[in-house]
């Protein structure tokens, strides 16, 4: 799992078919001190995730398809959580 912060949204007029209705999200990885890490992720939001949200991203894509609720979806990032509160000791 990795936390980001939703940073956009994506409108796709044709998708796959097990992706109709799906919510397509930008997320932007993040160190836990929320120091940006990497590029932006496409990811299938599975918990009403909106832009400016800390989130829980799984990367995994039997993991992601599982987190949309739909066997065989072509996913490889889904959202899984929104984060409440993230606390860490010492330095990253």
């Amino acid at each position: 799992m990795q936390v980001g912060t939703v940073v956009g949204t994506v409108v796709s007029s044709h998708k796959h078919a097990k992706l109709h209705g799906a919510k397509l999200l930008l997320v932007q990885p993040e160190m836990p001190d929320g120091t940006p890490r990497g590029n932006a992720l496409l990811v299938v939001d599975s918990v009403g995730a909106g832009i400016g949200e800390r989130v829980l991203v799984v990367i995994e894509g039997k993991a992601a398809g599982d987190a949309l609720g739909r066997k065989g979806a072509p996913v490889d990032a889904a959202i899984i959580g929104i984060v409440d509160a993230l606390e860490t000791e010492g330095a990253w």
